[in-house]
């Protein structure tokens, strides 16, 4: 697959001053709790009206979407508020429904996007549709599967394509829902730059008062838009209710948002600085992530060590580790210089960790 403008003309088709919005339910669950939610949105900066009709759940018994009967709610909302609607497909009868109701874009989902399999089947479902589809991430961190599932829908002569950033599933406890792994994105962006990249905050965060930093972030990187989960009584609404924001919360989002825009060679300049910039933090924020890592091993060494009444300085060890991390360093274009500082940095953190534990 290589990179292609005319992937990007839905986008531009649009005509917007302003990164794309797509909002709504997590699910629709009722006529009316969609149509109401679709006009408290259908003056804002807003662009696509999204709704989940067939919700896959981790476990059965759980609410799982009102099915093609939801259908019928998003061309109601077409026809009352005049804005394009959006949901998600997860196999090739969502797809044929979906087109026969004139659904104006469609999604494929991160448990869909997993099986190479399924993708397979949608690809054949959509072939030849001019209808924008995107593309989430697969729920593990695996860029060649997530570009893989893109792949074969542009195989399938679709042209008009987006991918969607939601974070990615781990077993470590983070303050997210899905970890974003920002790097991912990143890379991600610099292979394809002409694919459009929106961001997913509300299954990134799984809660909504970080939507606005998460979405803020993902401005800085350059993503191209946000899918924002929109609700007006998130408490009660029958799944994901943590992570959904009011309609009254989204537009002071996007009002709060600050917005890199294009112009002249000197705003330019800056948009790609701050472009750099983001990126430098979302590898600053790893470093400290792994080196909180590193020092609750020696945590665990200095418990060890006492137990075994064990000194904490091992010279042998610490001068293996130094000269594995020198050419280690070499190999990534750091000098031998810079890497003796840091680790020497690193290495005298964690003896004041052991000696911590040690001493009492």
């Amino acid at each position: 697959m290589e990179n292609n403008k005319e992937m990007r003309a839905w986008l531009d088709d649009l005509n917007l001053n302003h990164p794309l919005v797509i909002a709504g339910p997590c699910s629709a669950e009722t006529e009316e709790q969609v149509l109401k939610i679709a006009h408290e949105l259908k003056d804002t900066d807003v662009s696509y009206f999204r709704a989940g009709i067939w919700k896959p759940r981790t476990r059965p018994g759980m609410f799982e979407g009102v099915g093609a009967l939801g259908l019928k709610w998003l061309q109601k909302v077409k026809e009352e508020t005049g804005m394009k609607v959006c949901t998600e497909v997860a196999n090739a009868a969502h797809v044929k429904l979906a087109l026969e109701h004139d659904i104006d874009l469609l999604w494929i989902g991160a448990r869909s996007t997993v099986s190479p399999f399924i993708m397979q089947e949608i690809a054949d479902a959509l072939e030849g549709t001019d209808k924008p589809v995107l593309i989430k991430n697969p729920v593990n961190p695996d860029l060649a599967l997530w570009l893989g599932g893109i792949e074969r829908i542009y195989k399938s002569g679709v042209q008009n394509i987006g991918a969607i950033h939601r974070g990615f599933s781990t077993y470590a406890k983070t303050k997210f829902r899905n970890t974003p792994e920002w790097q991912l994105a990143i890379e991600f962006q610099n292979k394809f730059p002409d694919i459009p990249l929106i961001n997913d905050p509300s299954h990134i965060t799984g809660k909504r008062d970080m939507i606005m930093e998460v979405s803020q972030e993902a401005l800085d990187l350059n993503f191209d838009g946000l899918m924002i989960e929109t609700h007006y009584d998130p408490e009660n609404a029958w799944s994901d209710a943590a992570q959904q924001v009011t309609p009254e919360t989204l537009v002071q989002i996007m009002v709060d948002l600050k917005i890199r825009k294009e112009g002249s060679s000197e705003e330019d300049y800056n948009k790609t600085l701050n472009t750099l910039r983001a990126q430098i933090d979302v590898v600053d924020n790893q470093i400290i992530e792994l080196l909180g890592k590193r020092m609750e091993a020696a945590d665990g060494i200095g418990a060890l060590k006492k137990t075994k009444n064990v000194a904490v300085l091992q010279n042998k060890r610490w001068n293996e580790i130094l000269g594995k991390m020198v050419i280690e360093g070499e190999q990534h274009g750091l000098s031998e210089e810079f890497i003796l500082r840091m680790f020497k940095a690193v290495h005298q953190e964690s003896i004041n960790h052991q000696e911590k534990i040690i001493n009492g």
